[in-house]
């Protein structure tokens, strides 16, 4: 836990250092109760790259944040930093994402050419490297989880936390809060076993996954509906038409928010794709849909869920993709230090008081 030295010398008003950590806030990984994980990646992303930038890019935005929260008193006080960018795994994700592309191009305009040994070779190693990268976050989360910390990641693309959710999935039985624009329940989509698409039927698979409850969805297919009619339950959809309908009928957002919580369980992770928002917020997203979710809409159902006494034990942003006007990297920046720290909240309560040691008076 940072010192209460540090603490008094930090100035939350001041401007943040340019080699300051994120959010200009001033603890190291040793200090921190929060550790995010940066894990820039984007091989298996099937229509716009950029994701890979986003962790460096929201470092850079975060330090424009401005520490104060109405909600929470002295916000700043919250030791959250983020590890150092892997600049290893941003190498290795490049030449990947080059096999992804070429094994693609194959497989959508020369399908024929996908069954070749080359072909073949292409795909074995796309899947090889991403099988890689999820050890890699699997093994960073469960060092963090181990030295009694909180662990959040910032992606990359939607395929990047299946490691910090298989690593809290050791720990918690809890319910999944996905925040989309799409279901991400392809079985292997376009053949790569840890394709962006496929993150949430991958999580699926983890025994201690309670269920899955969806909202924004407004661009699915039909194995995707299938797999959702056939989960008994397990997955509950909330699509962003049916939101939106209820809302031109009369049902407030926040009716709608109690009527989401209730599916959830007592121990929330939160995976929030950025193109769940409306994507005036995140225009450079891979793969933006109409519709969506303002920013103030979003926060008011992740202040609810905290509200209600649930303990959030993790959480993602990912497939922020910057561009020239580092736009969604601002929005996403904002976003993470909310979910930061409402993280905090019911996480402290969580935790049991120490035992005083038996002794003399």
């Amino acid at each position: 836990m940072a010192s209460t030295q540090q603490k008094t010398m930090f100035d939350p008003n001041g401007p943040a250092g340019i080699h300051s950590g994120i959010f200009g806030l001033p603890y190291n990984v040793s200090q921190a109760e929060l550790i995010l994980i940066p894990v820039p990646w984007d091989v298996t992303v099937s229509y716009a790259t950029g994701a890979a930038k986003g962790p460096a890019a929201i470092l850079e935005a975060s330090r424009q944040v401005d520490l104060f929260l109405a909600d929470i008193p002295q916000a700043w006080n919250n030791a959250i930093c983020m590890l150092p960018l892997p600049e290893e795994l941003r190498k290795r994700s490049k030449k990947a994402r080059k096999y992804a592309e070429a094994y693609i191009h194959l497989l959508t305009e020369q399908p024929e050419q996908a069954e070749t040994e080359k072909a073949k070779q292409m795909l074995a190693f796309v899947n090889a490297e991403c099988a890689s990268m999820n050890d890699w976050v699997f093994n960073q989360a469960k060092k963090i989880i181990q030295a009694g910390k909180m662990v959040a990641l910032i992606g990359g693309d939607h395929s990047t936390p299946l490691g910090l959710m298989k690593a809290l999935a050791d720990k918690h039985t809890y319910s999944v809060l996905h925040i989309d624009a799409h279901a991400d329940l392809r079985i292997a989509y376009e053949n790569f076993t840890y394709s962006h698409a496929s993150i949430m039927y991958n999580a699926l698979q983890l025994k201690n996954l309670k269920n899955l409850v969806q909202v924004g969805i407004r661009d699915w297919c039909q194995q995707e509906q299938d797999i959702v009619d056939q989960s008994k339950g397990r997955i509950i959809m909330f699509t962003d038409e049916q939101l939106k309908n209820q809302q031109y009928e009369g049902k407030t957002w926040s009716q709608q928010c109690d009527e989401i919580i209730a599916n959830l369980g007592e121990k929330v992770y939160i995976s929030f794709d950025i193109d769940g928002l409306d994507p005036k917020l995140c225009p450079n997203t891979g793969t933006p849909v109409p519709g969506g979710l303002e920013f103030h809409e979003a926060l008011l159902l992740i202040k609810k869920v905290v509200q209600s006494g649930r303990e959030l034990v993790g959480f993602d942003v990912v497939e922020v993709a910057p561009g020239k006007d580092e736009w969604d990297a601002n929005v996403a920046s904002r976003l993470i230090y909310q979910l930061a720290n409402q993280m905090f909240i019911n996480s402290k309560k969580a935790k049991p008081a120490a035992k005083k040691k038996a002794g003399k008076k």
